[in-house]
């Protein structure tokens, strides 16, 4: 009995610790990992670690849960007075630092940065770049991800280049997600219920439950994507 009694405590607690976990990324934040600085980085490892603890203690579960908050409302107050401040930004997330420019590597600045120049030229590559030549600049930013430039010759050709003026784009939107109609950007985007049933009758569906998806246009555009479908080949199988 005293075994099941234990079992129930940690699933209570760790119950606990889920919820408080998800309180707290919800208030401080959805940044990916790739977004977080290095502070969120080590501050999220350390309240996971936390939460960890207080899925396990059975006597003093209060006190990692307290820990857990007080980590989670201090990185929420930094995240705030750091959007506030620049001097505080500047402290907490650094400074972007810039590693090639004008075709120059500045070796200080590669140091700087922990990061060796075979590192830096195999993130060039992966981006695309395999000669220095093709870059403009390369800047690596505060969340740890390097930001480059291409040189002009190389740049993708724009409508501008062109003296082109395509129309602008607008946004699409689900009207139907897995066979359920969605009123709300119906009502968004001014059409009803009986105008897409028509839609859909005019292409052969005889009710939503047979769309996976049906996207909506900026231009009055209906694209239909239908839930049964499979690819002429199964290349993976």
């Amino acid at each position: 009995m005293q075994i099941f009694a234990e079992v129930g405590k940690i699933t209570i607690t760790s119950l606990v610790s889920i919820v408080v976990l998800f309180g707290l990324c919800k208030l401080v934040g959805q940044r990916q990992i790739s977004q977080m600085s290095l502070f969120d980085y080590v501050t999220s490892i350390t309240i996971g670690s936390i939460a960890a603890e207080l899925a396990t203690d059975l006597e003093a579960w209060w006190q990692p849960l307290t820990a857990t908050v007080v980590y989670g409302v201090a990185a929420l107050c930094i995240d705030l007075f750091t959007c506030k401040s620049i001097a505080l930004r500047r402290f907490f997330n650094g400074r972007p630092v810039v590693l090639y420019q004008n075709g120059r590597l500045y070796p200080e600045n590669l140091l700087r940065a922990r990061l060796d120049l075979n590192e830096f030229l195999s993130q060039c590559r992966v981006a695309g770049y395999f000669d220095l030549t093709q870059l403009e600049s390369a800047v690596l930013e505060t969340n740890g991800q390097i930001s480059f430039l291409p040189a002009a010759p190389f740049r993708p050709a724009t409508p501008s280049d062109f003296q082109l003026s395509p129309q602008p784009e607008g946004l699409w939107s689900a009207l139907i997600l897995d066979g359920s109609p969605l009123c709300e950007n119906l009502a968004a985007v001014g059409q009803t219920i009986g105008w897409l049933q028509e839609q859909l009758t005019a292409r052969g569906y005889k009710s939503p439950k047979e769309v996976f998806l049906a996207m909506y246009g900026p231009q009055g555009q209906l694209k239909v994507y239908p839930r049964q479908c499979r690819p002429e080949h199964d290349w993976f199988e």
